[in-house]
């Protein structure tokens, strides 16, 4: 299918951050995933990497957005979640 793909890679200051940012976007792969595009997680340490695979690049795109939000989202939830642990 893919005749158009891209690499993310997150780095964070720990590995169960990285974790932790991972488990909350994996719960979306296949959930999201079309005819037009896949895509795959992984994590090796605080790194988290997502590689998309799309048929064109306007799925490409909207992939991209989709899981730079994902990304945006669980790291704004950790980041809360921290915050309350520490008070």
């Amino acid at each position: 299918m893919s005749t158009h793909d891209a690499t993310l890679e997150f780095d964070y200051e720990t590995p169960s951050r990285a974790r932790i940012v991972a488990e909350s976007v994996a719960r979306e792969v296949g959930e999201i995933d079309d005819a037009r595009s896949r895509t795959s997680i992984e994590r090796d340490g605080s790194i988290v990497r997502i590689d998309i695979d799309a048929a064109d690049v306007i799925a490409l795109r909207a992939a991209l957005n989709t899981w730079f939000t994902l990304i945006d989202v669980a790291e704004r939830t950790a980041d809360s979640g921290t915050a309350v642990l520490e008070s």
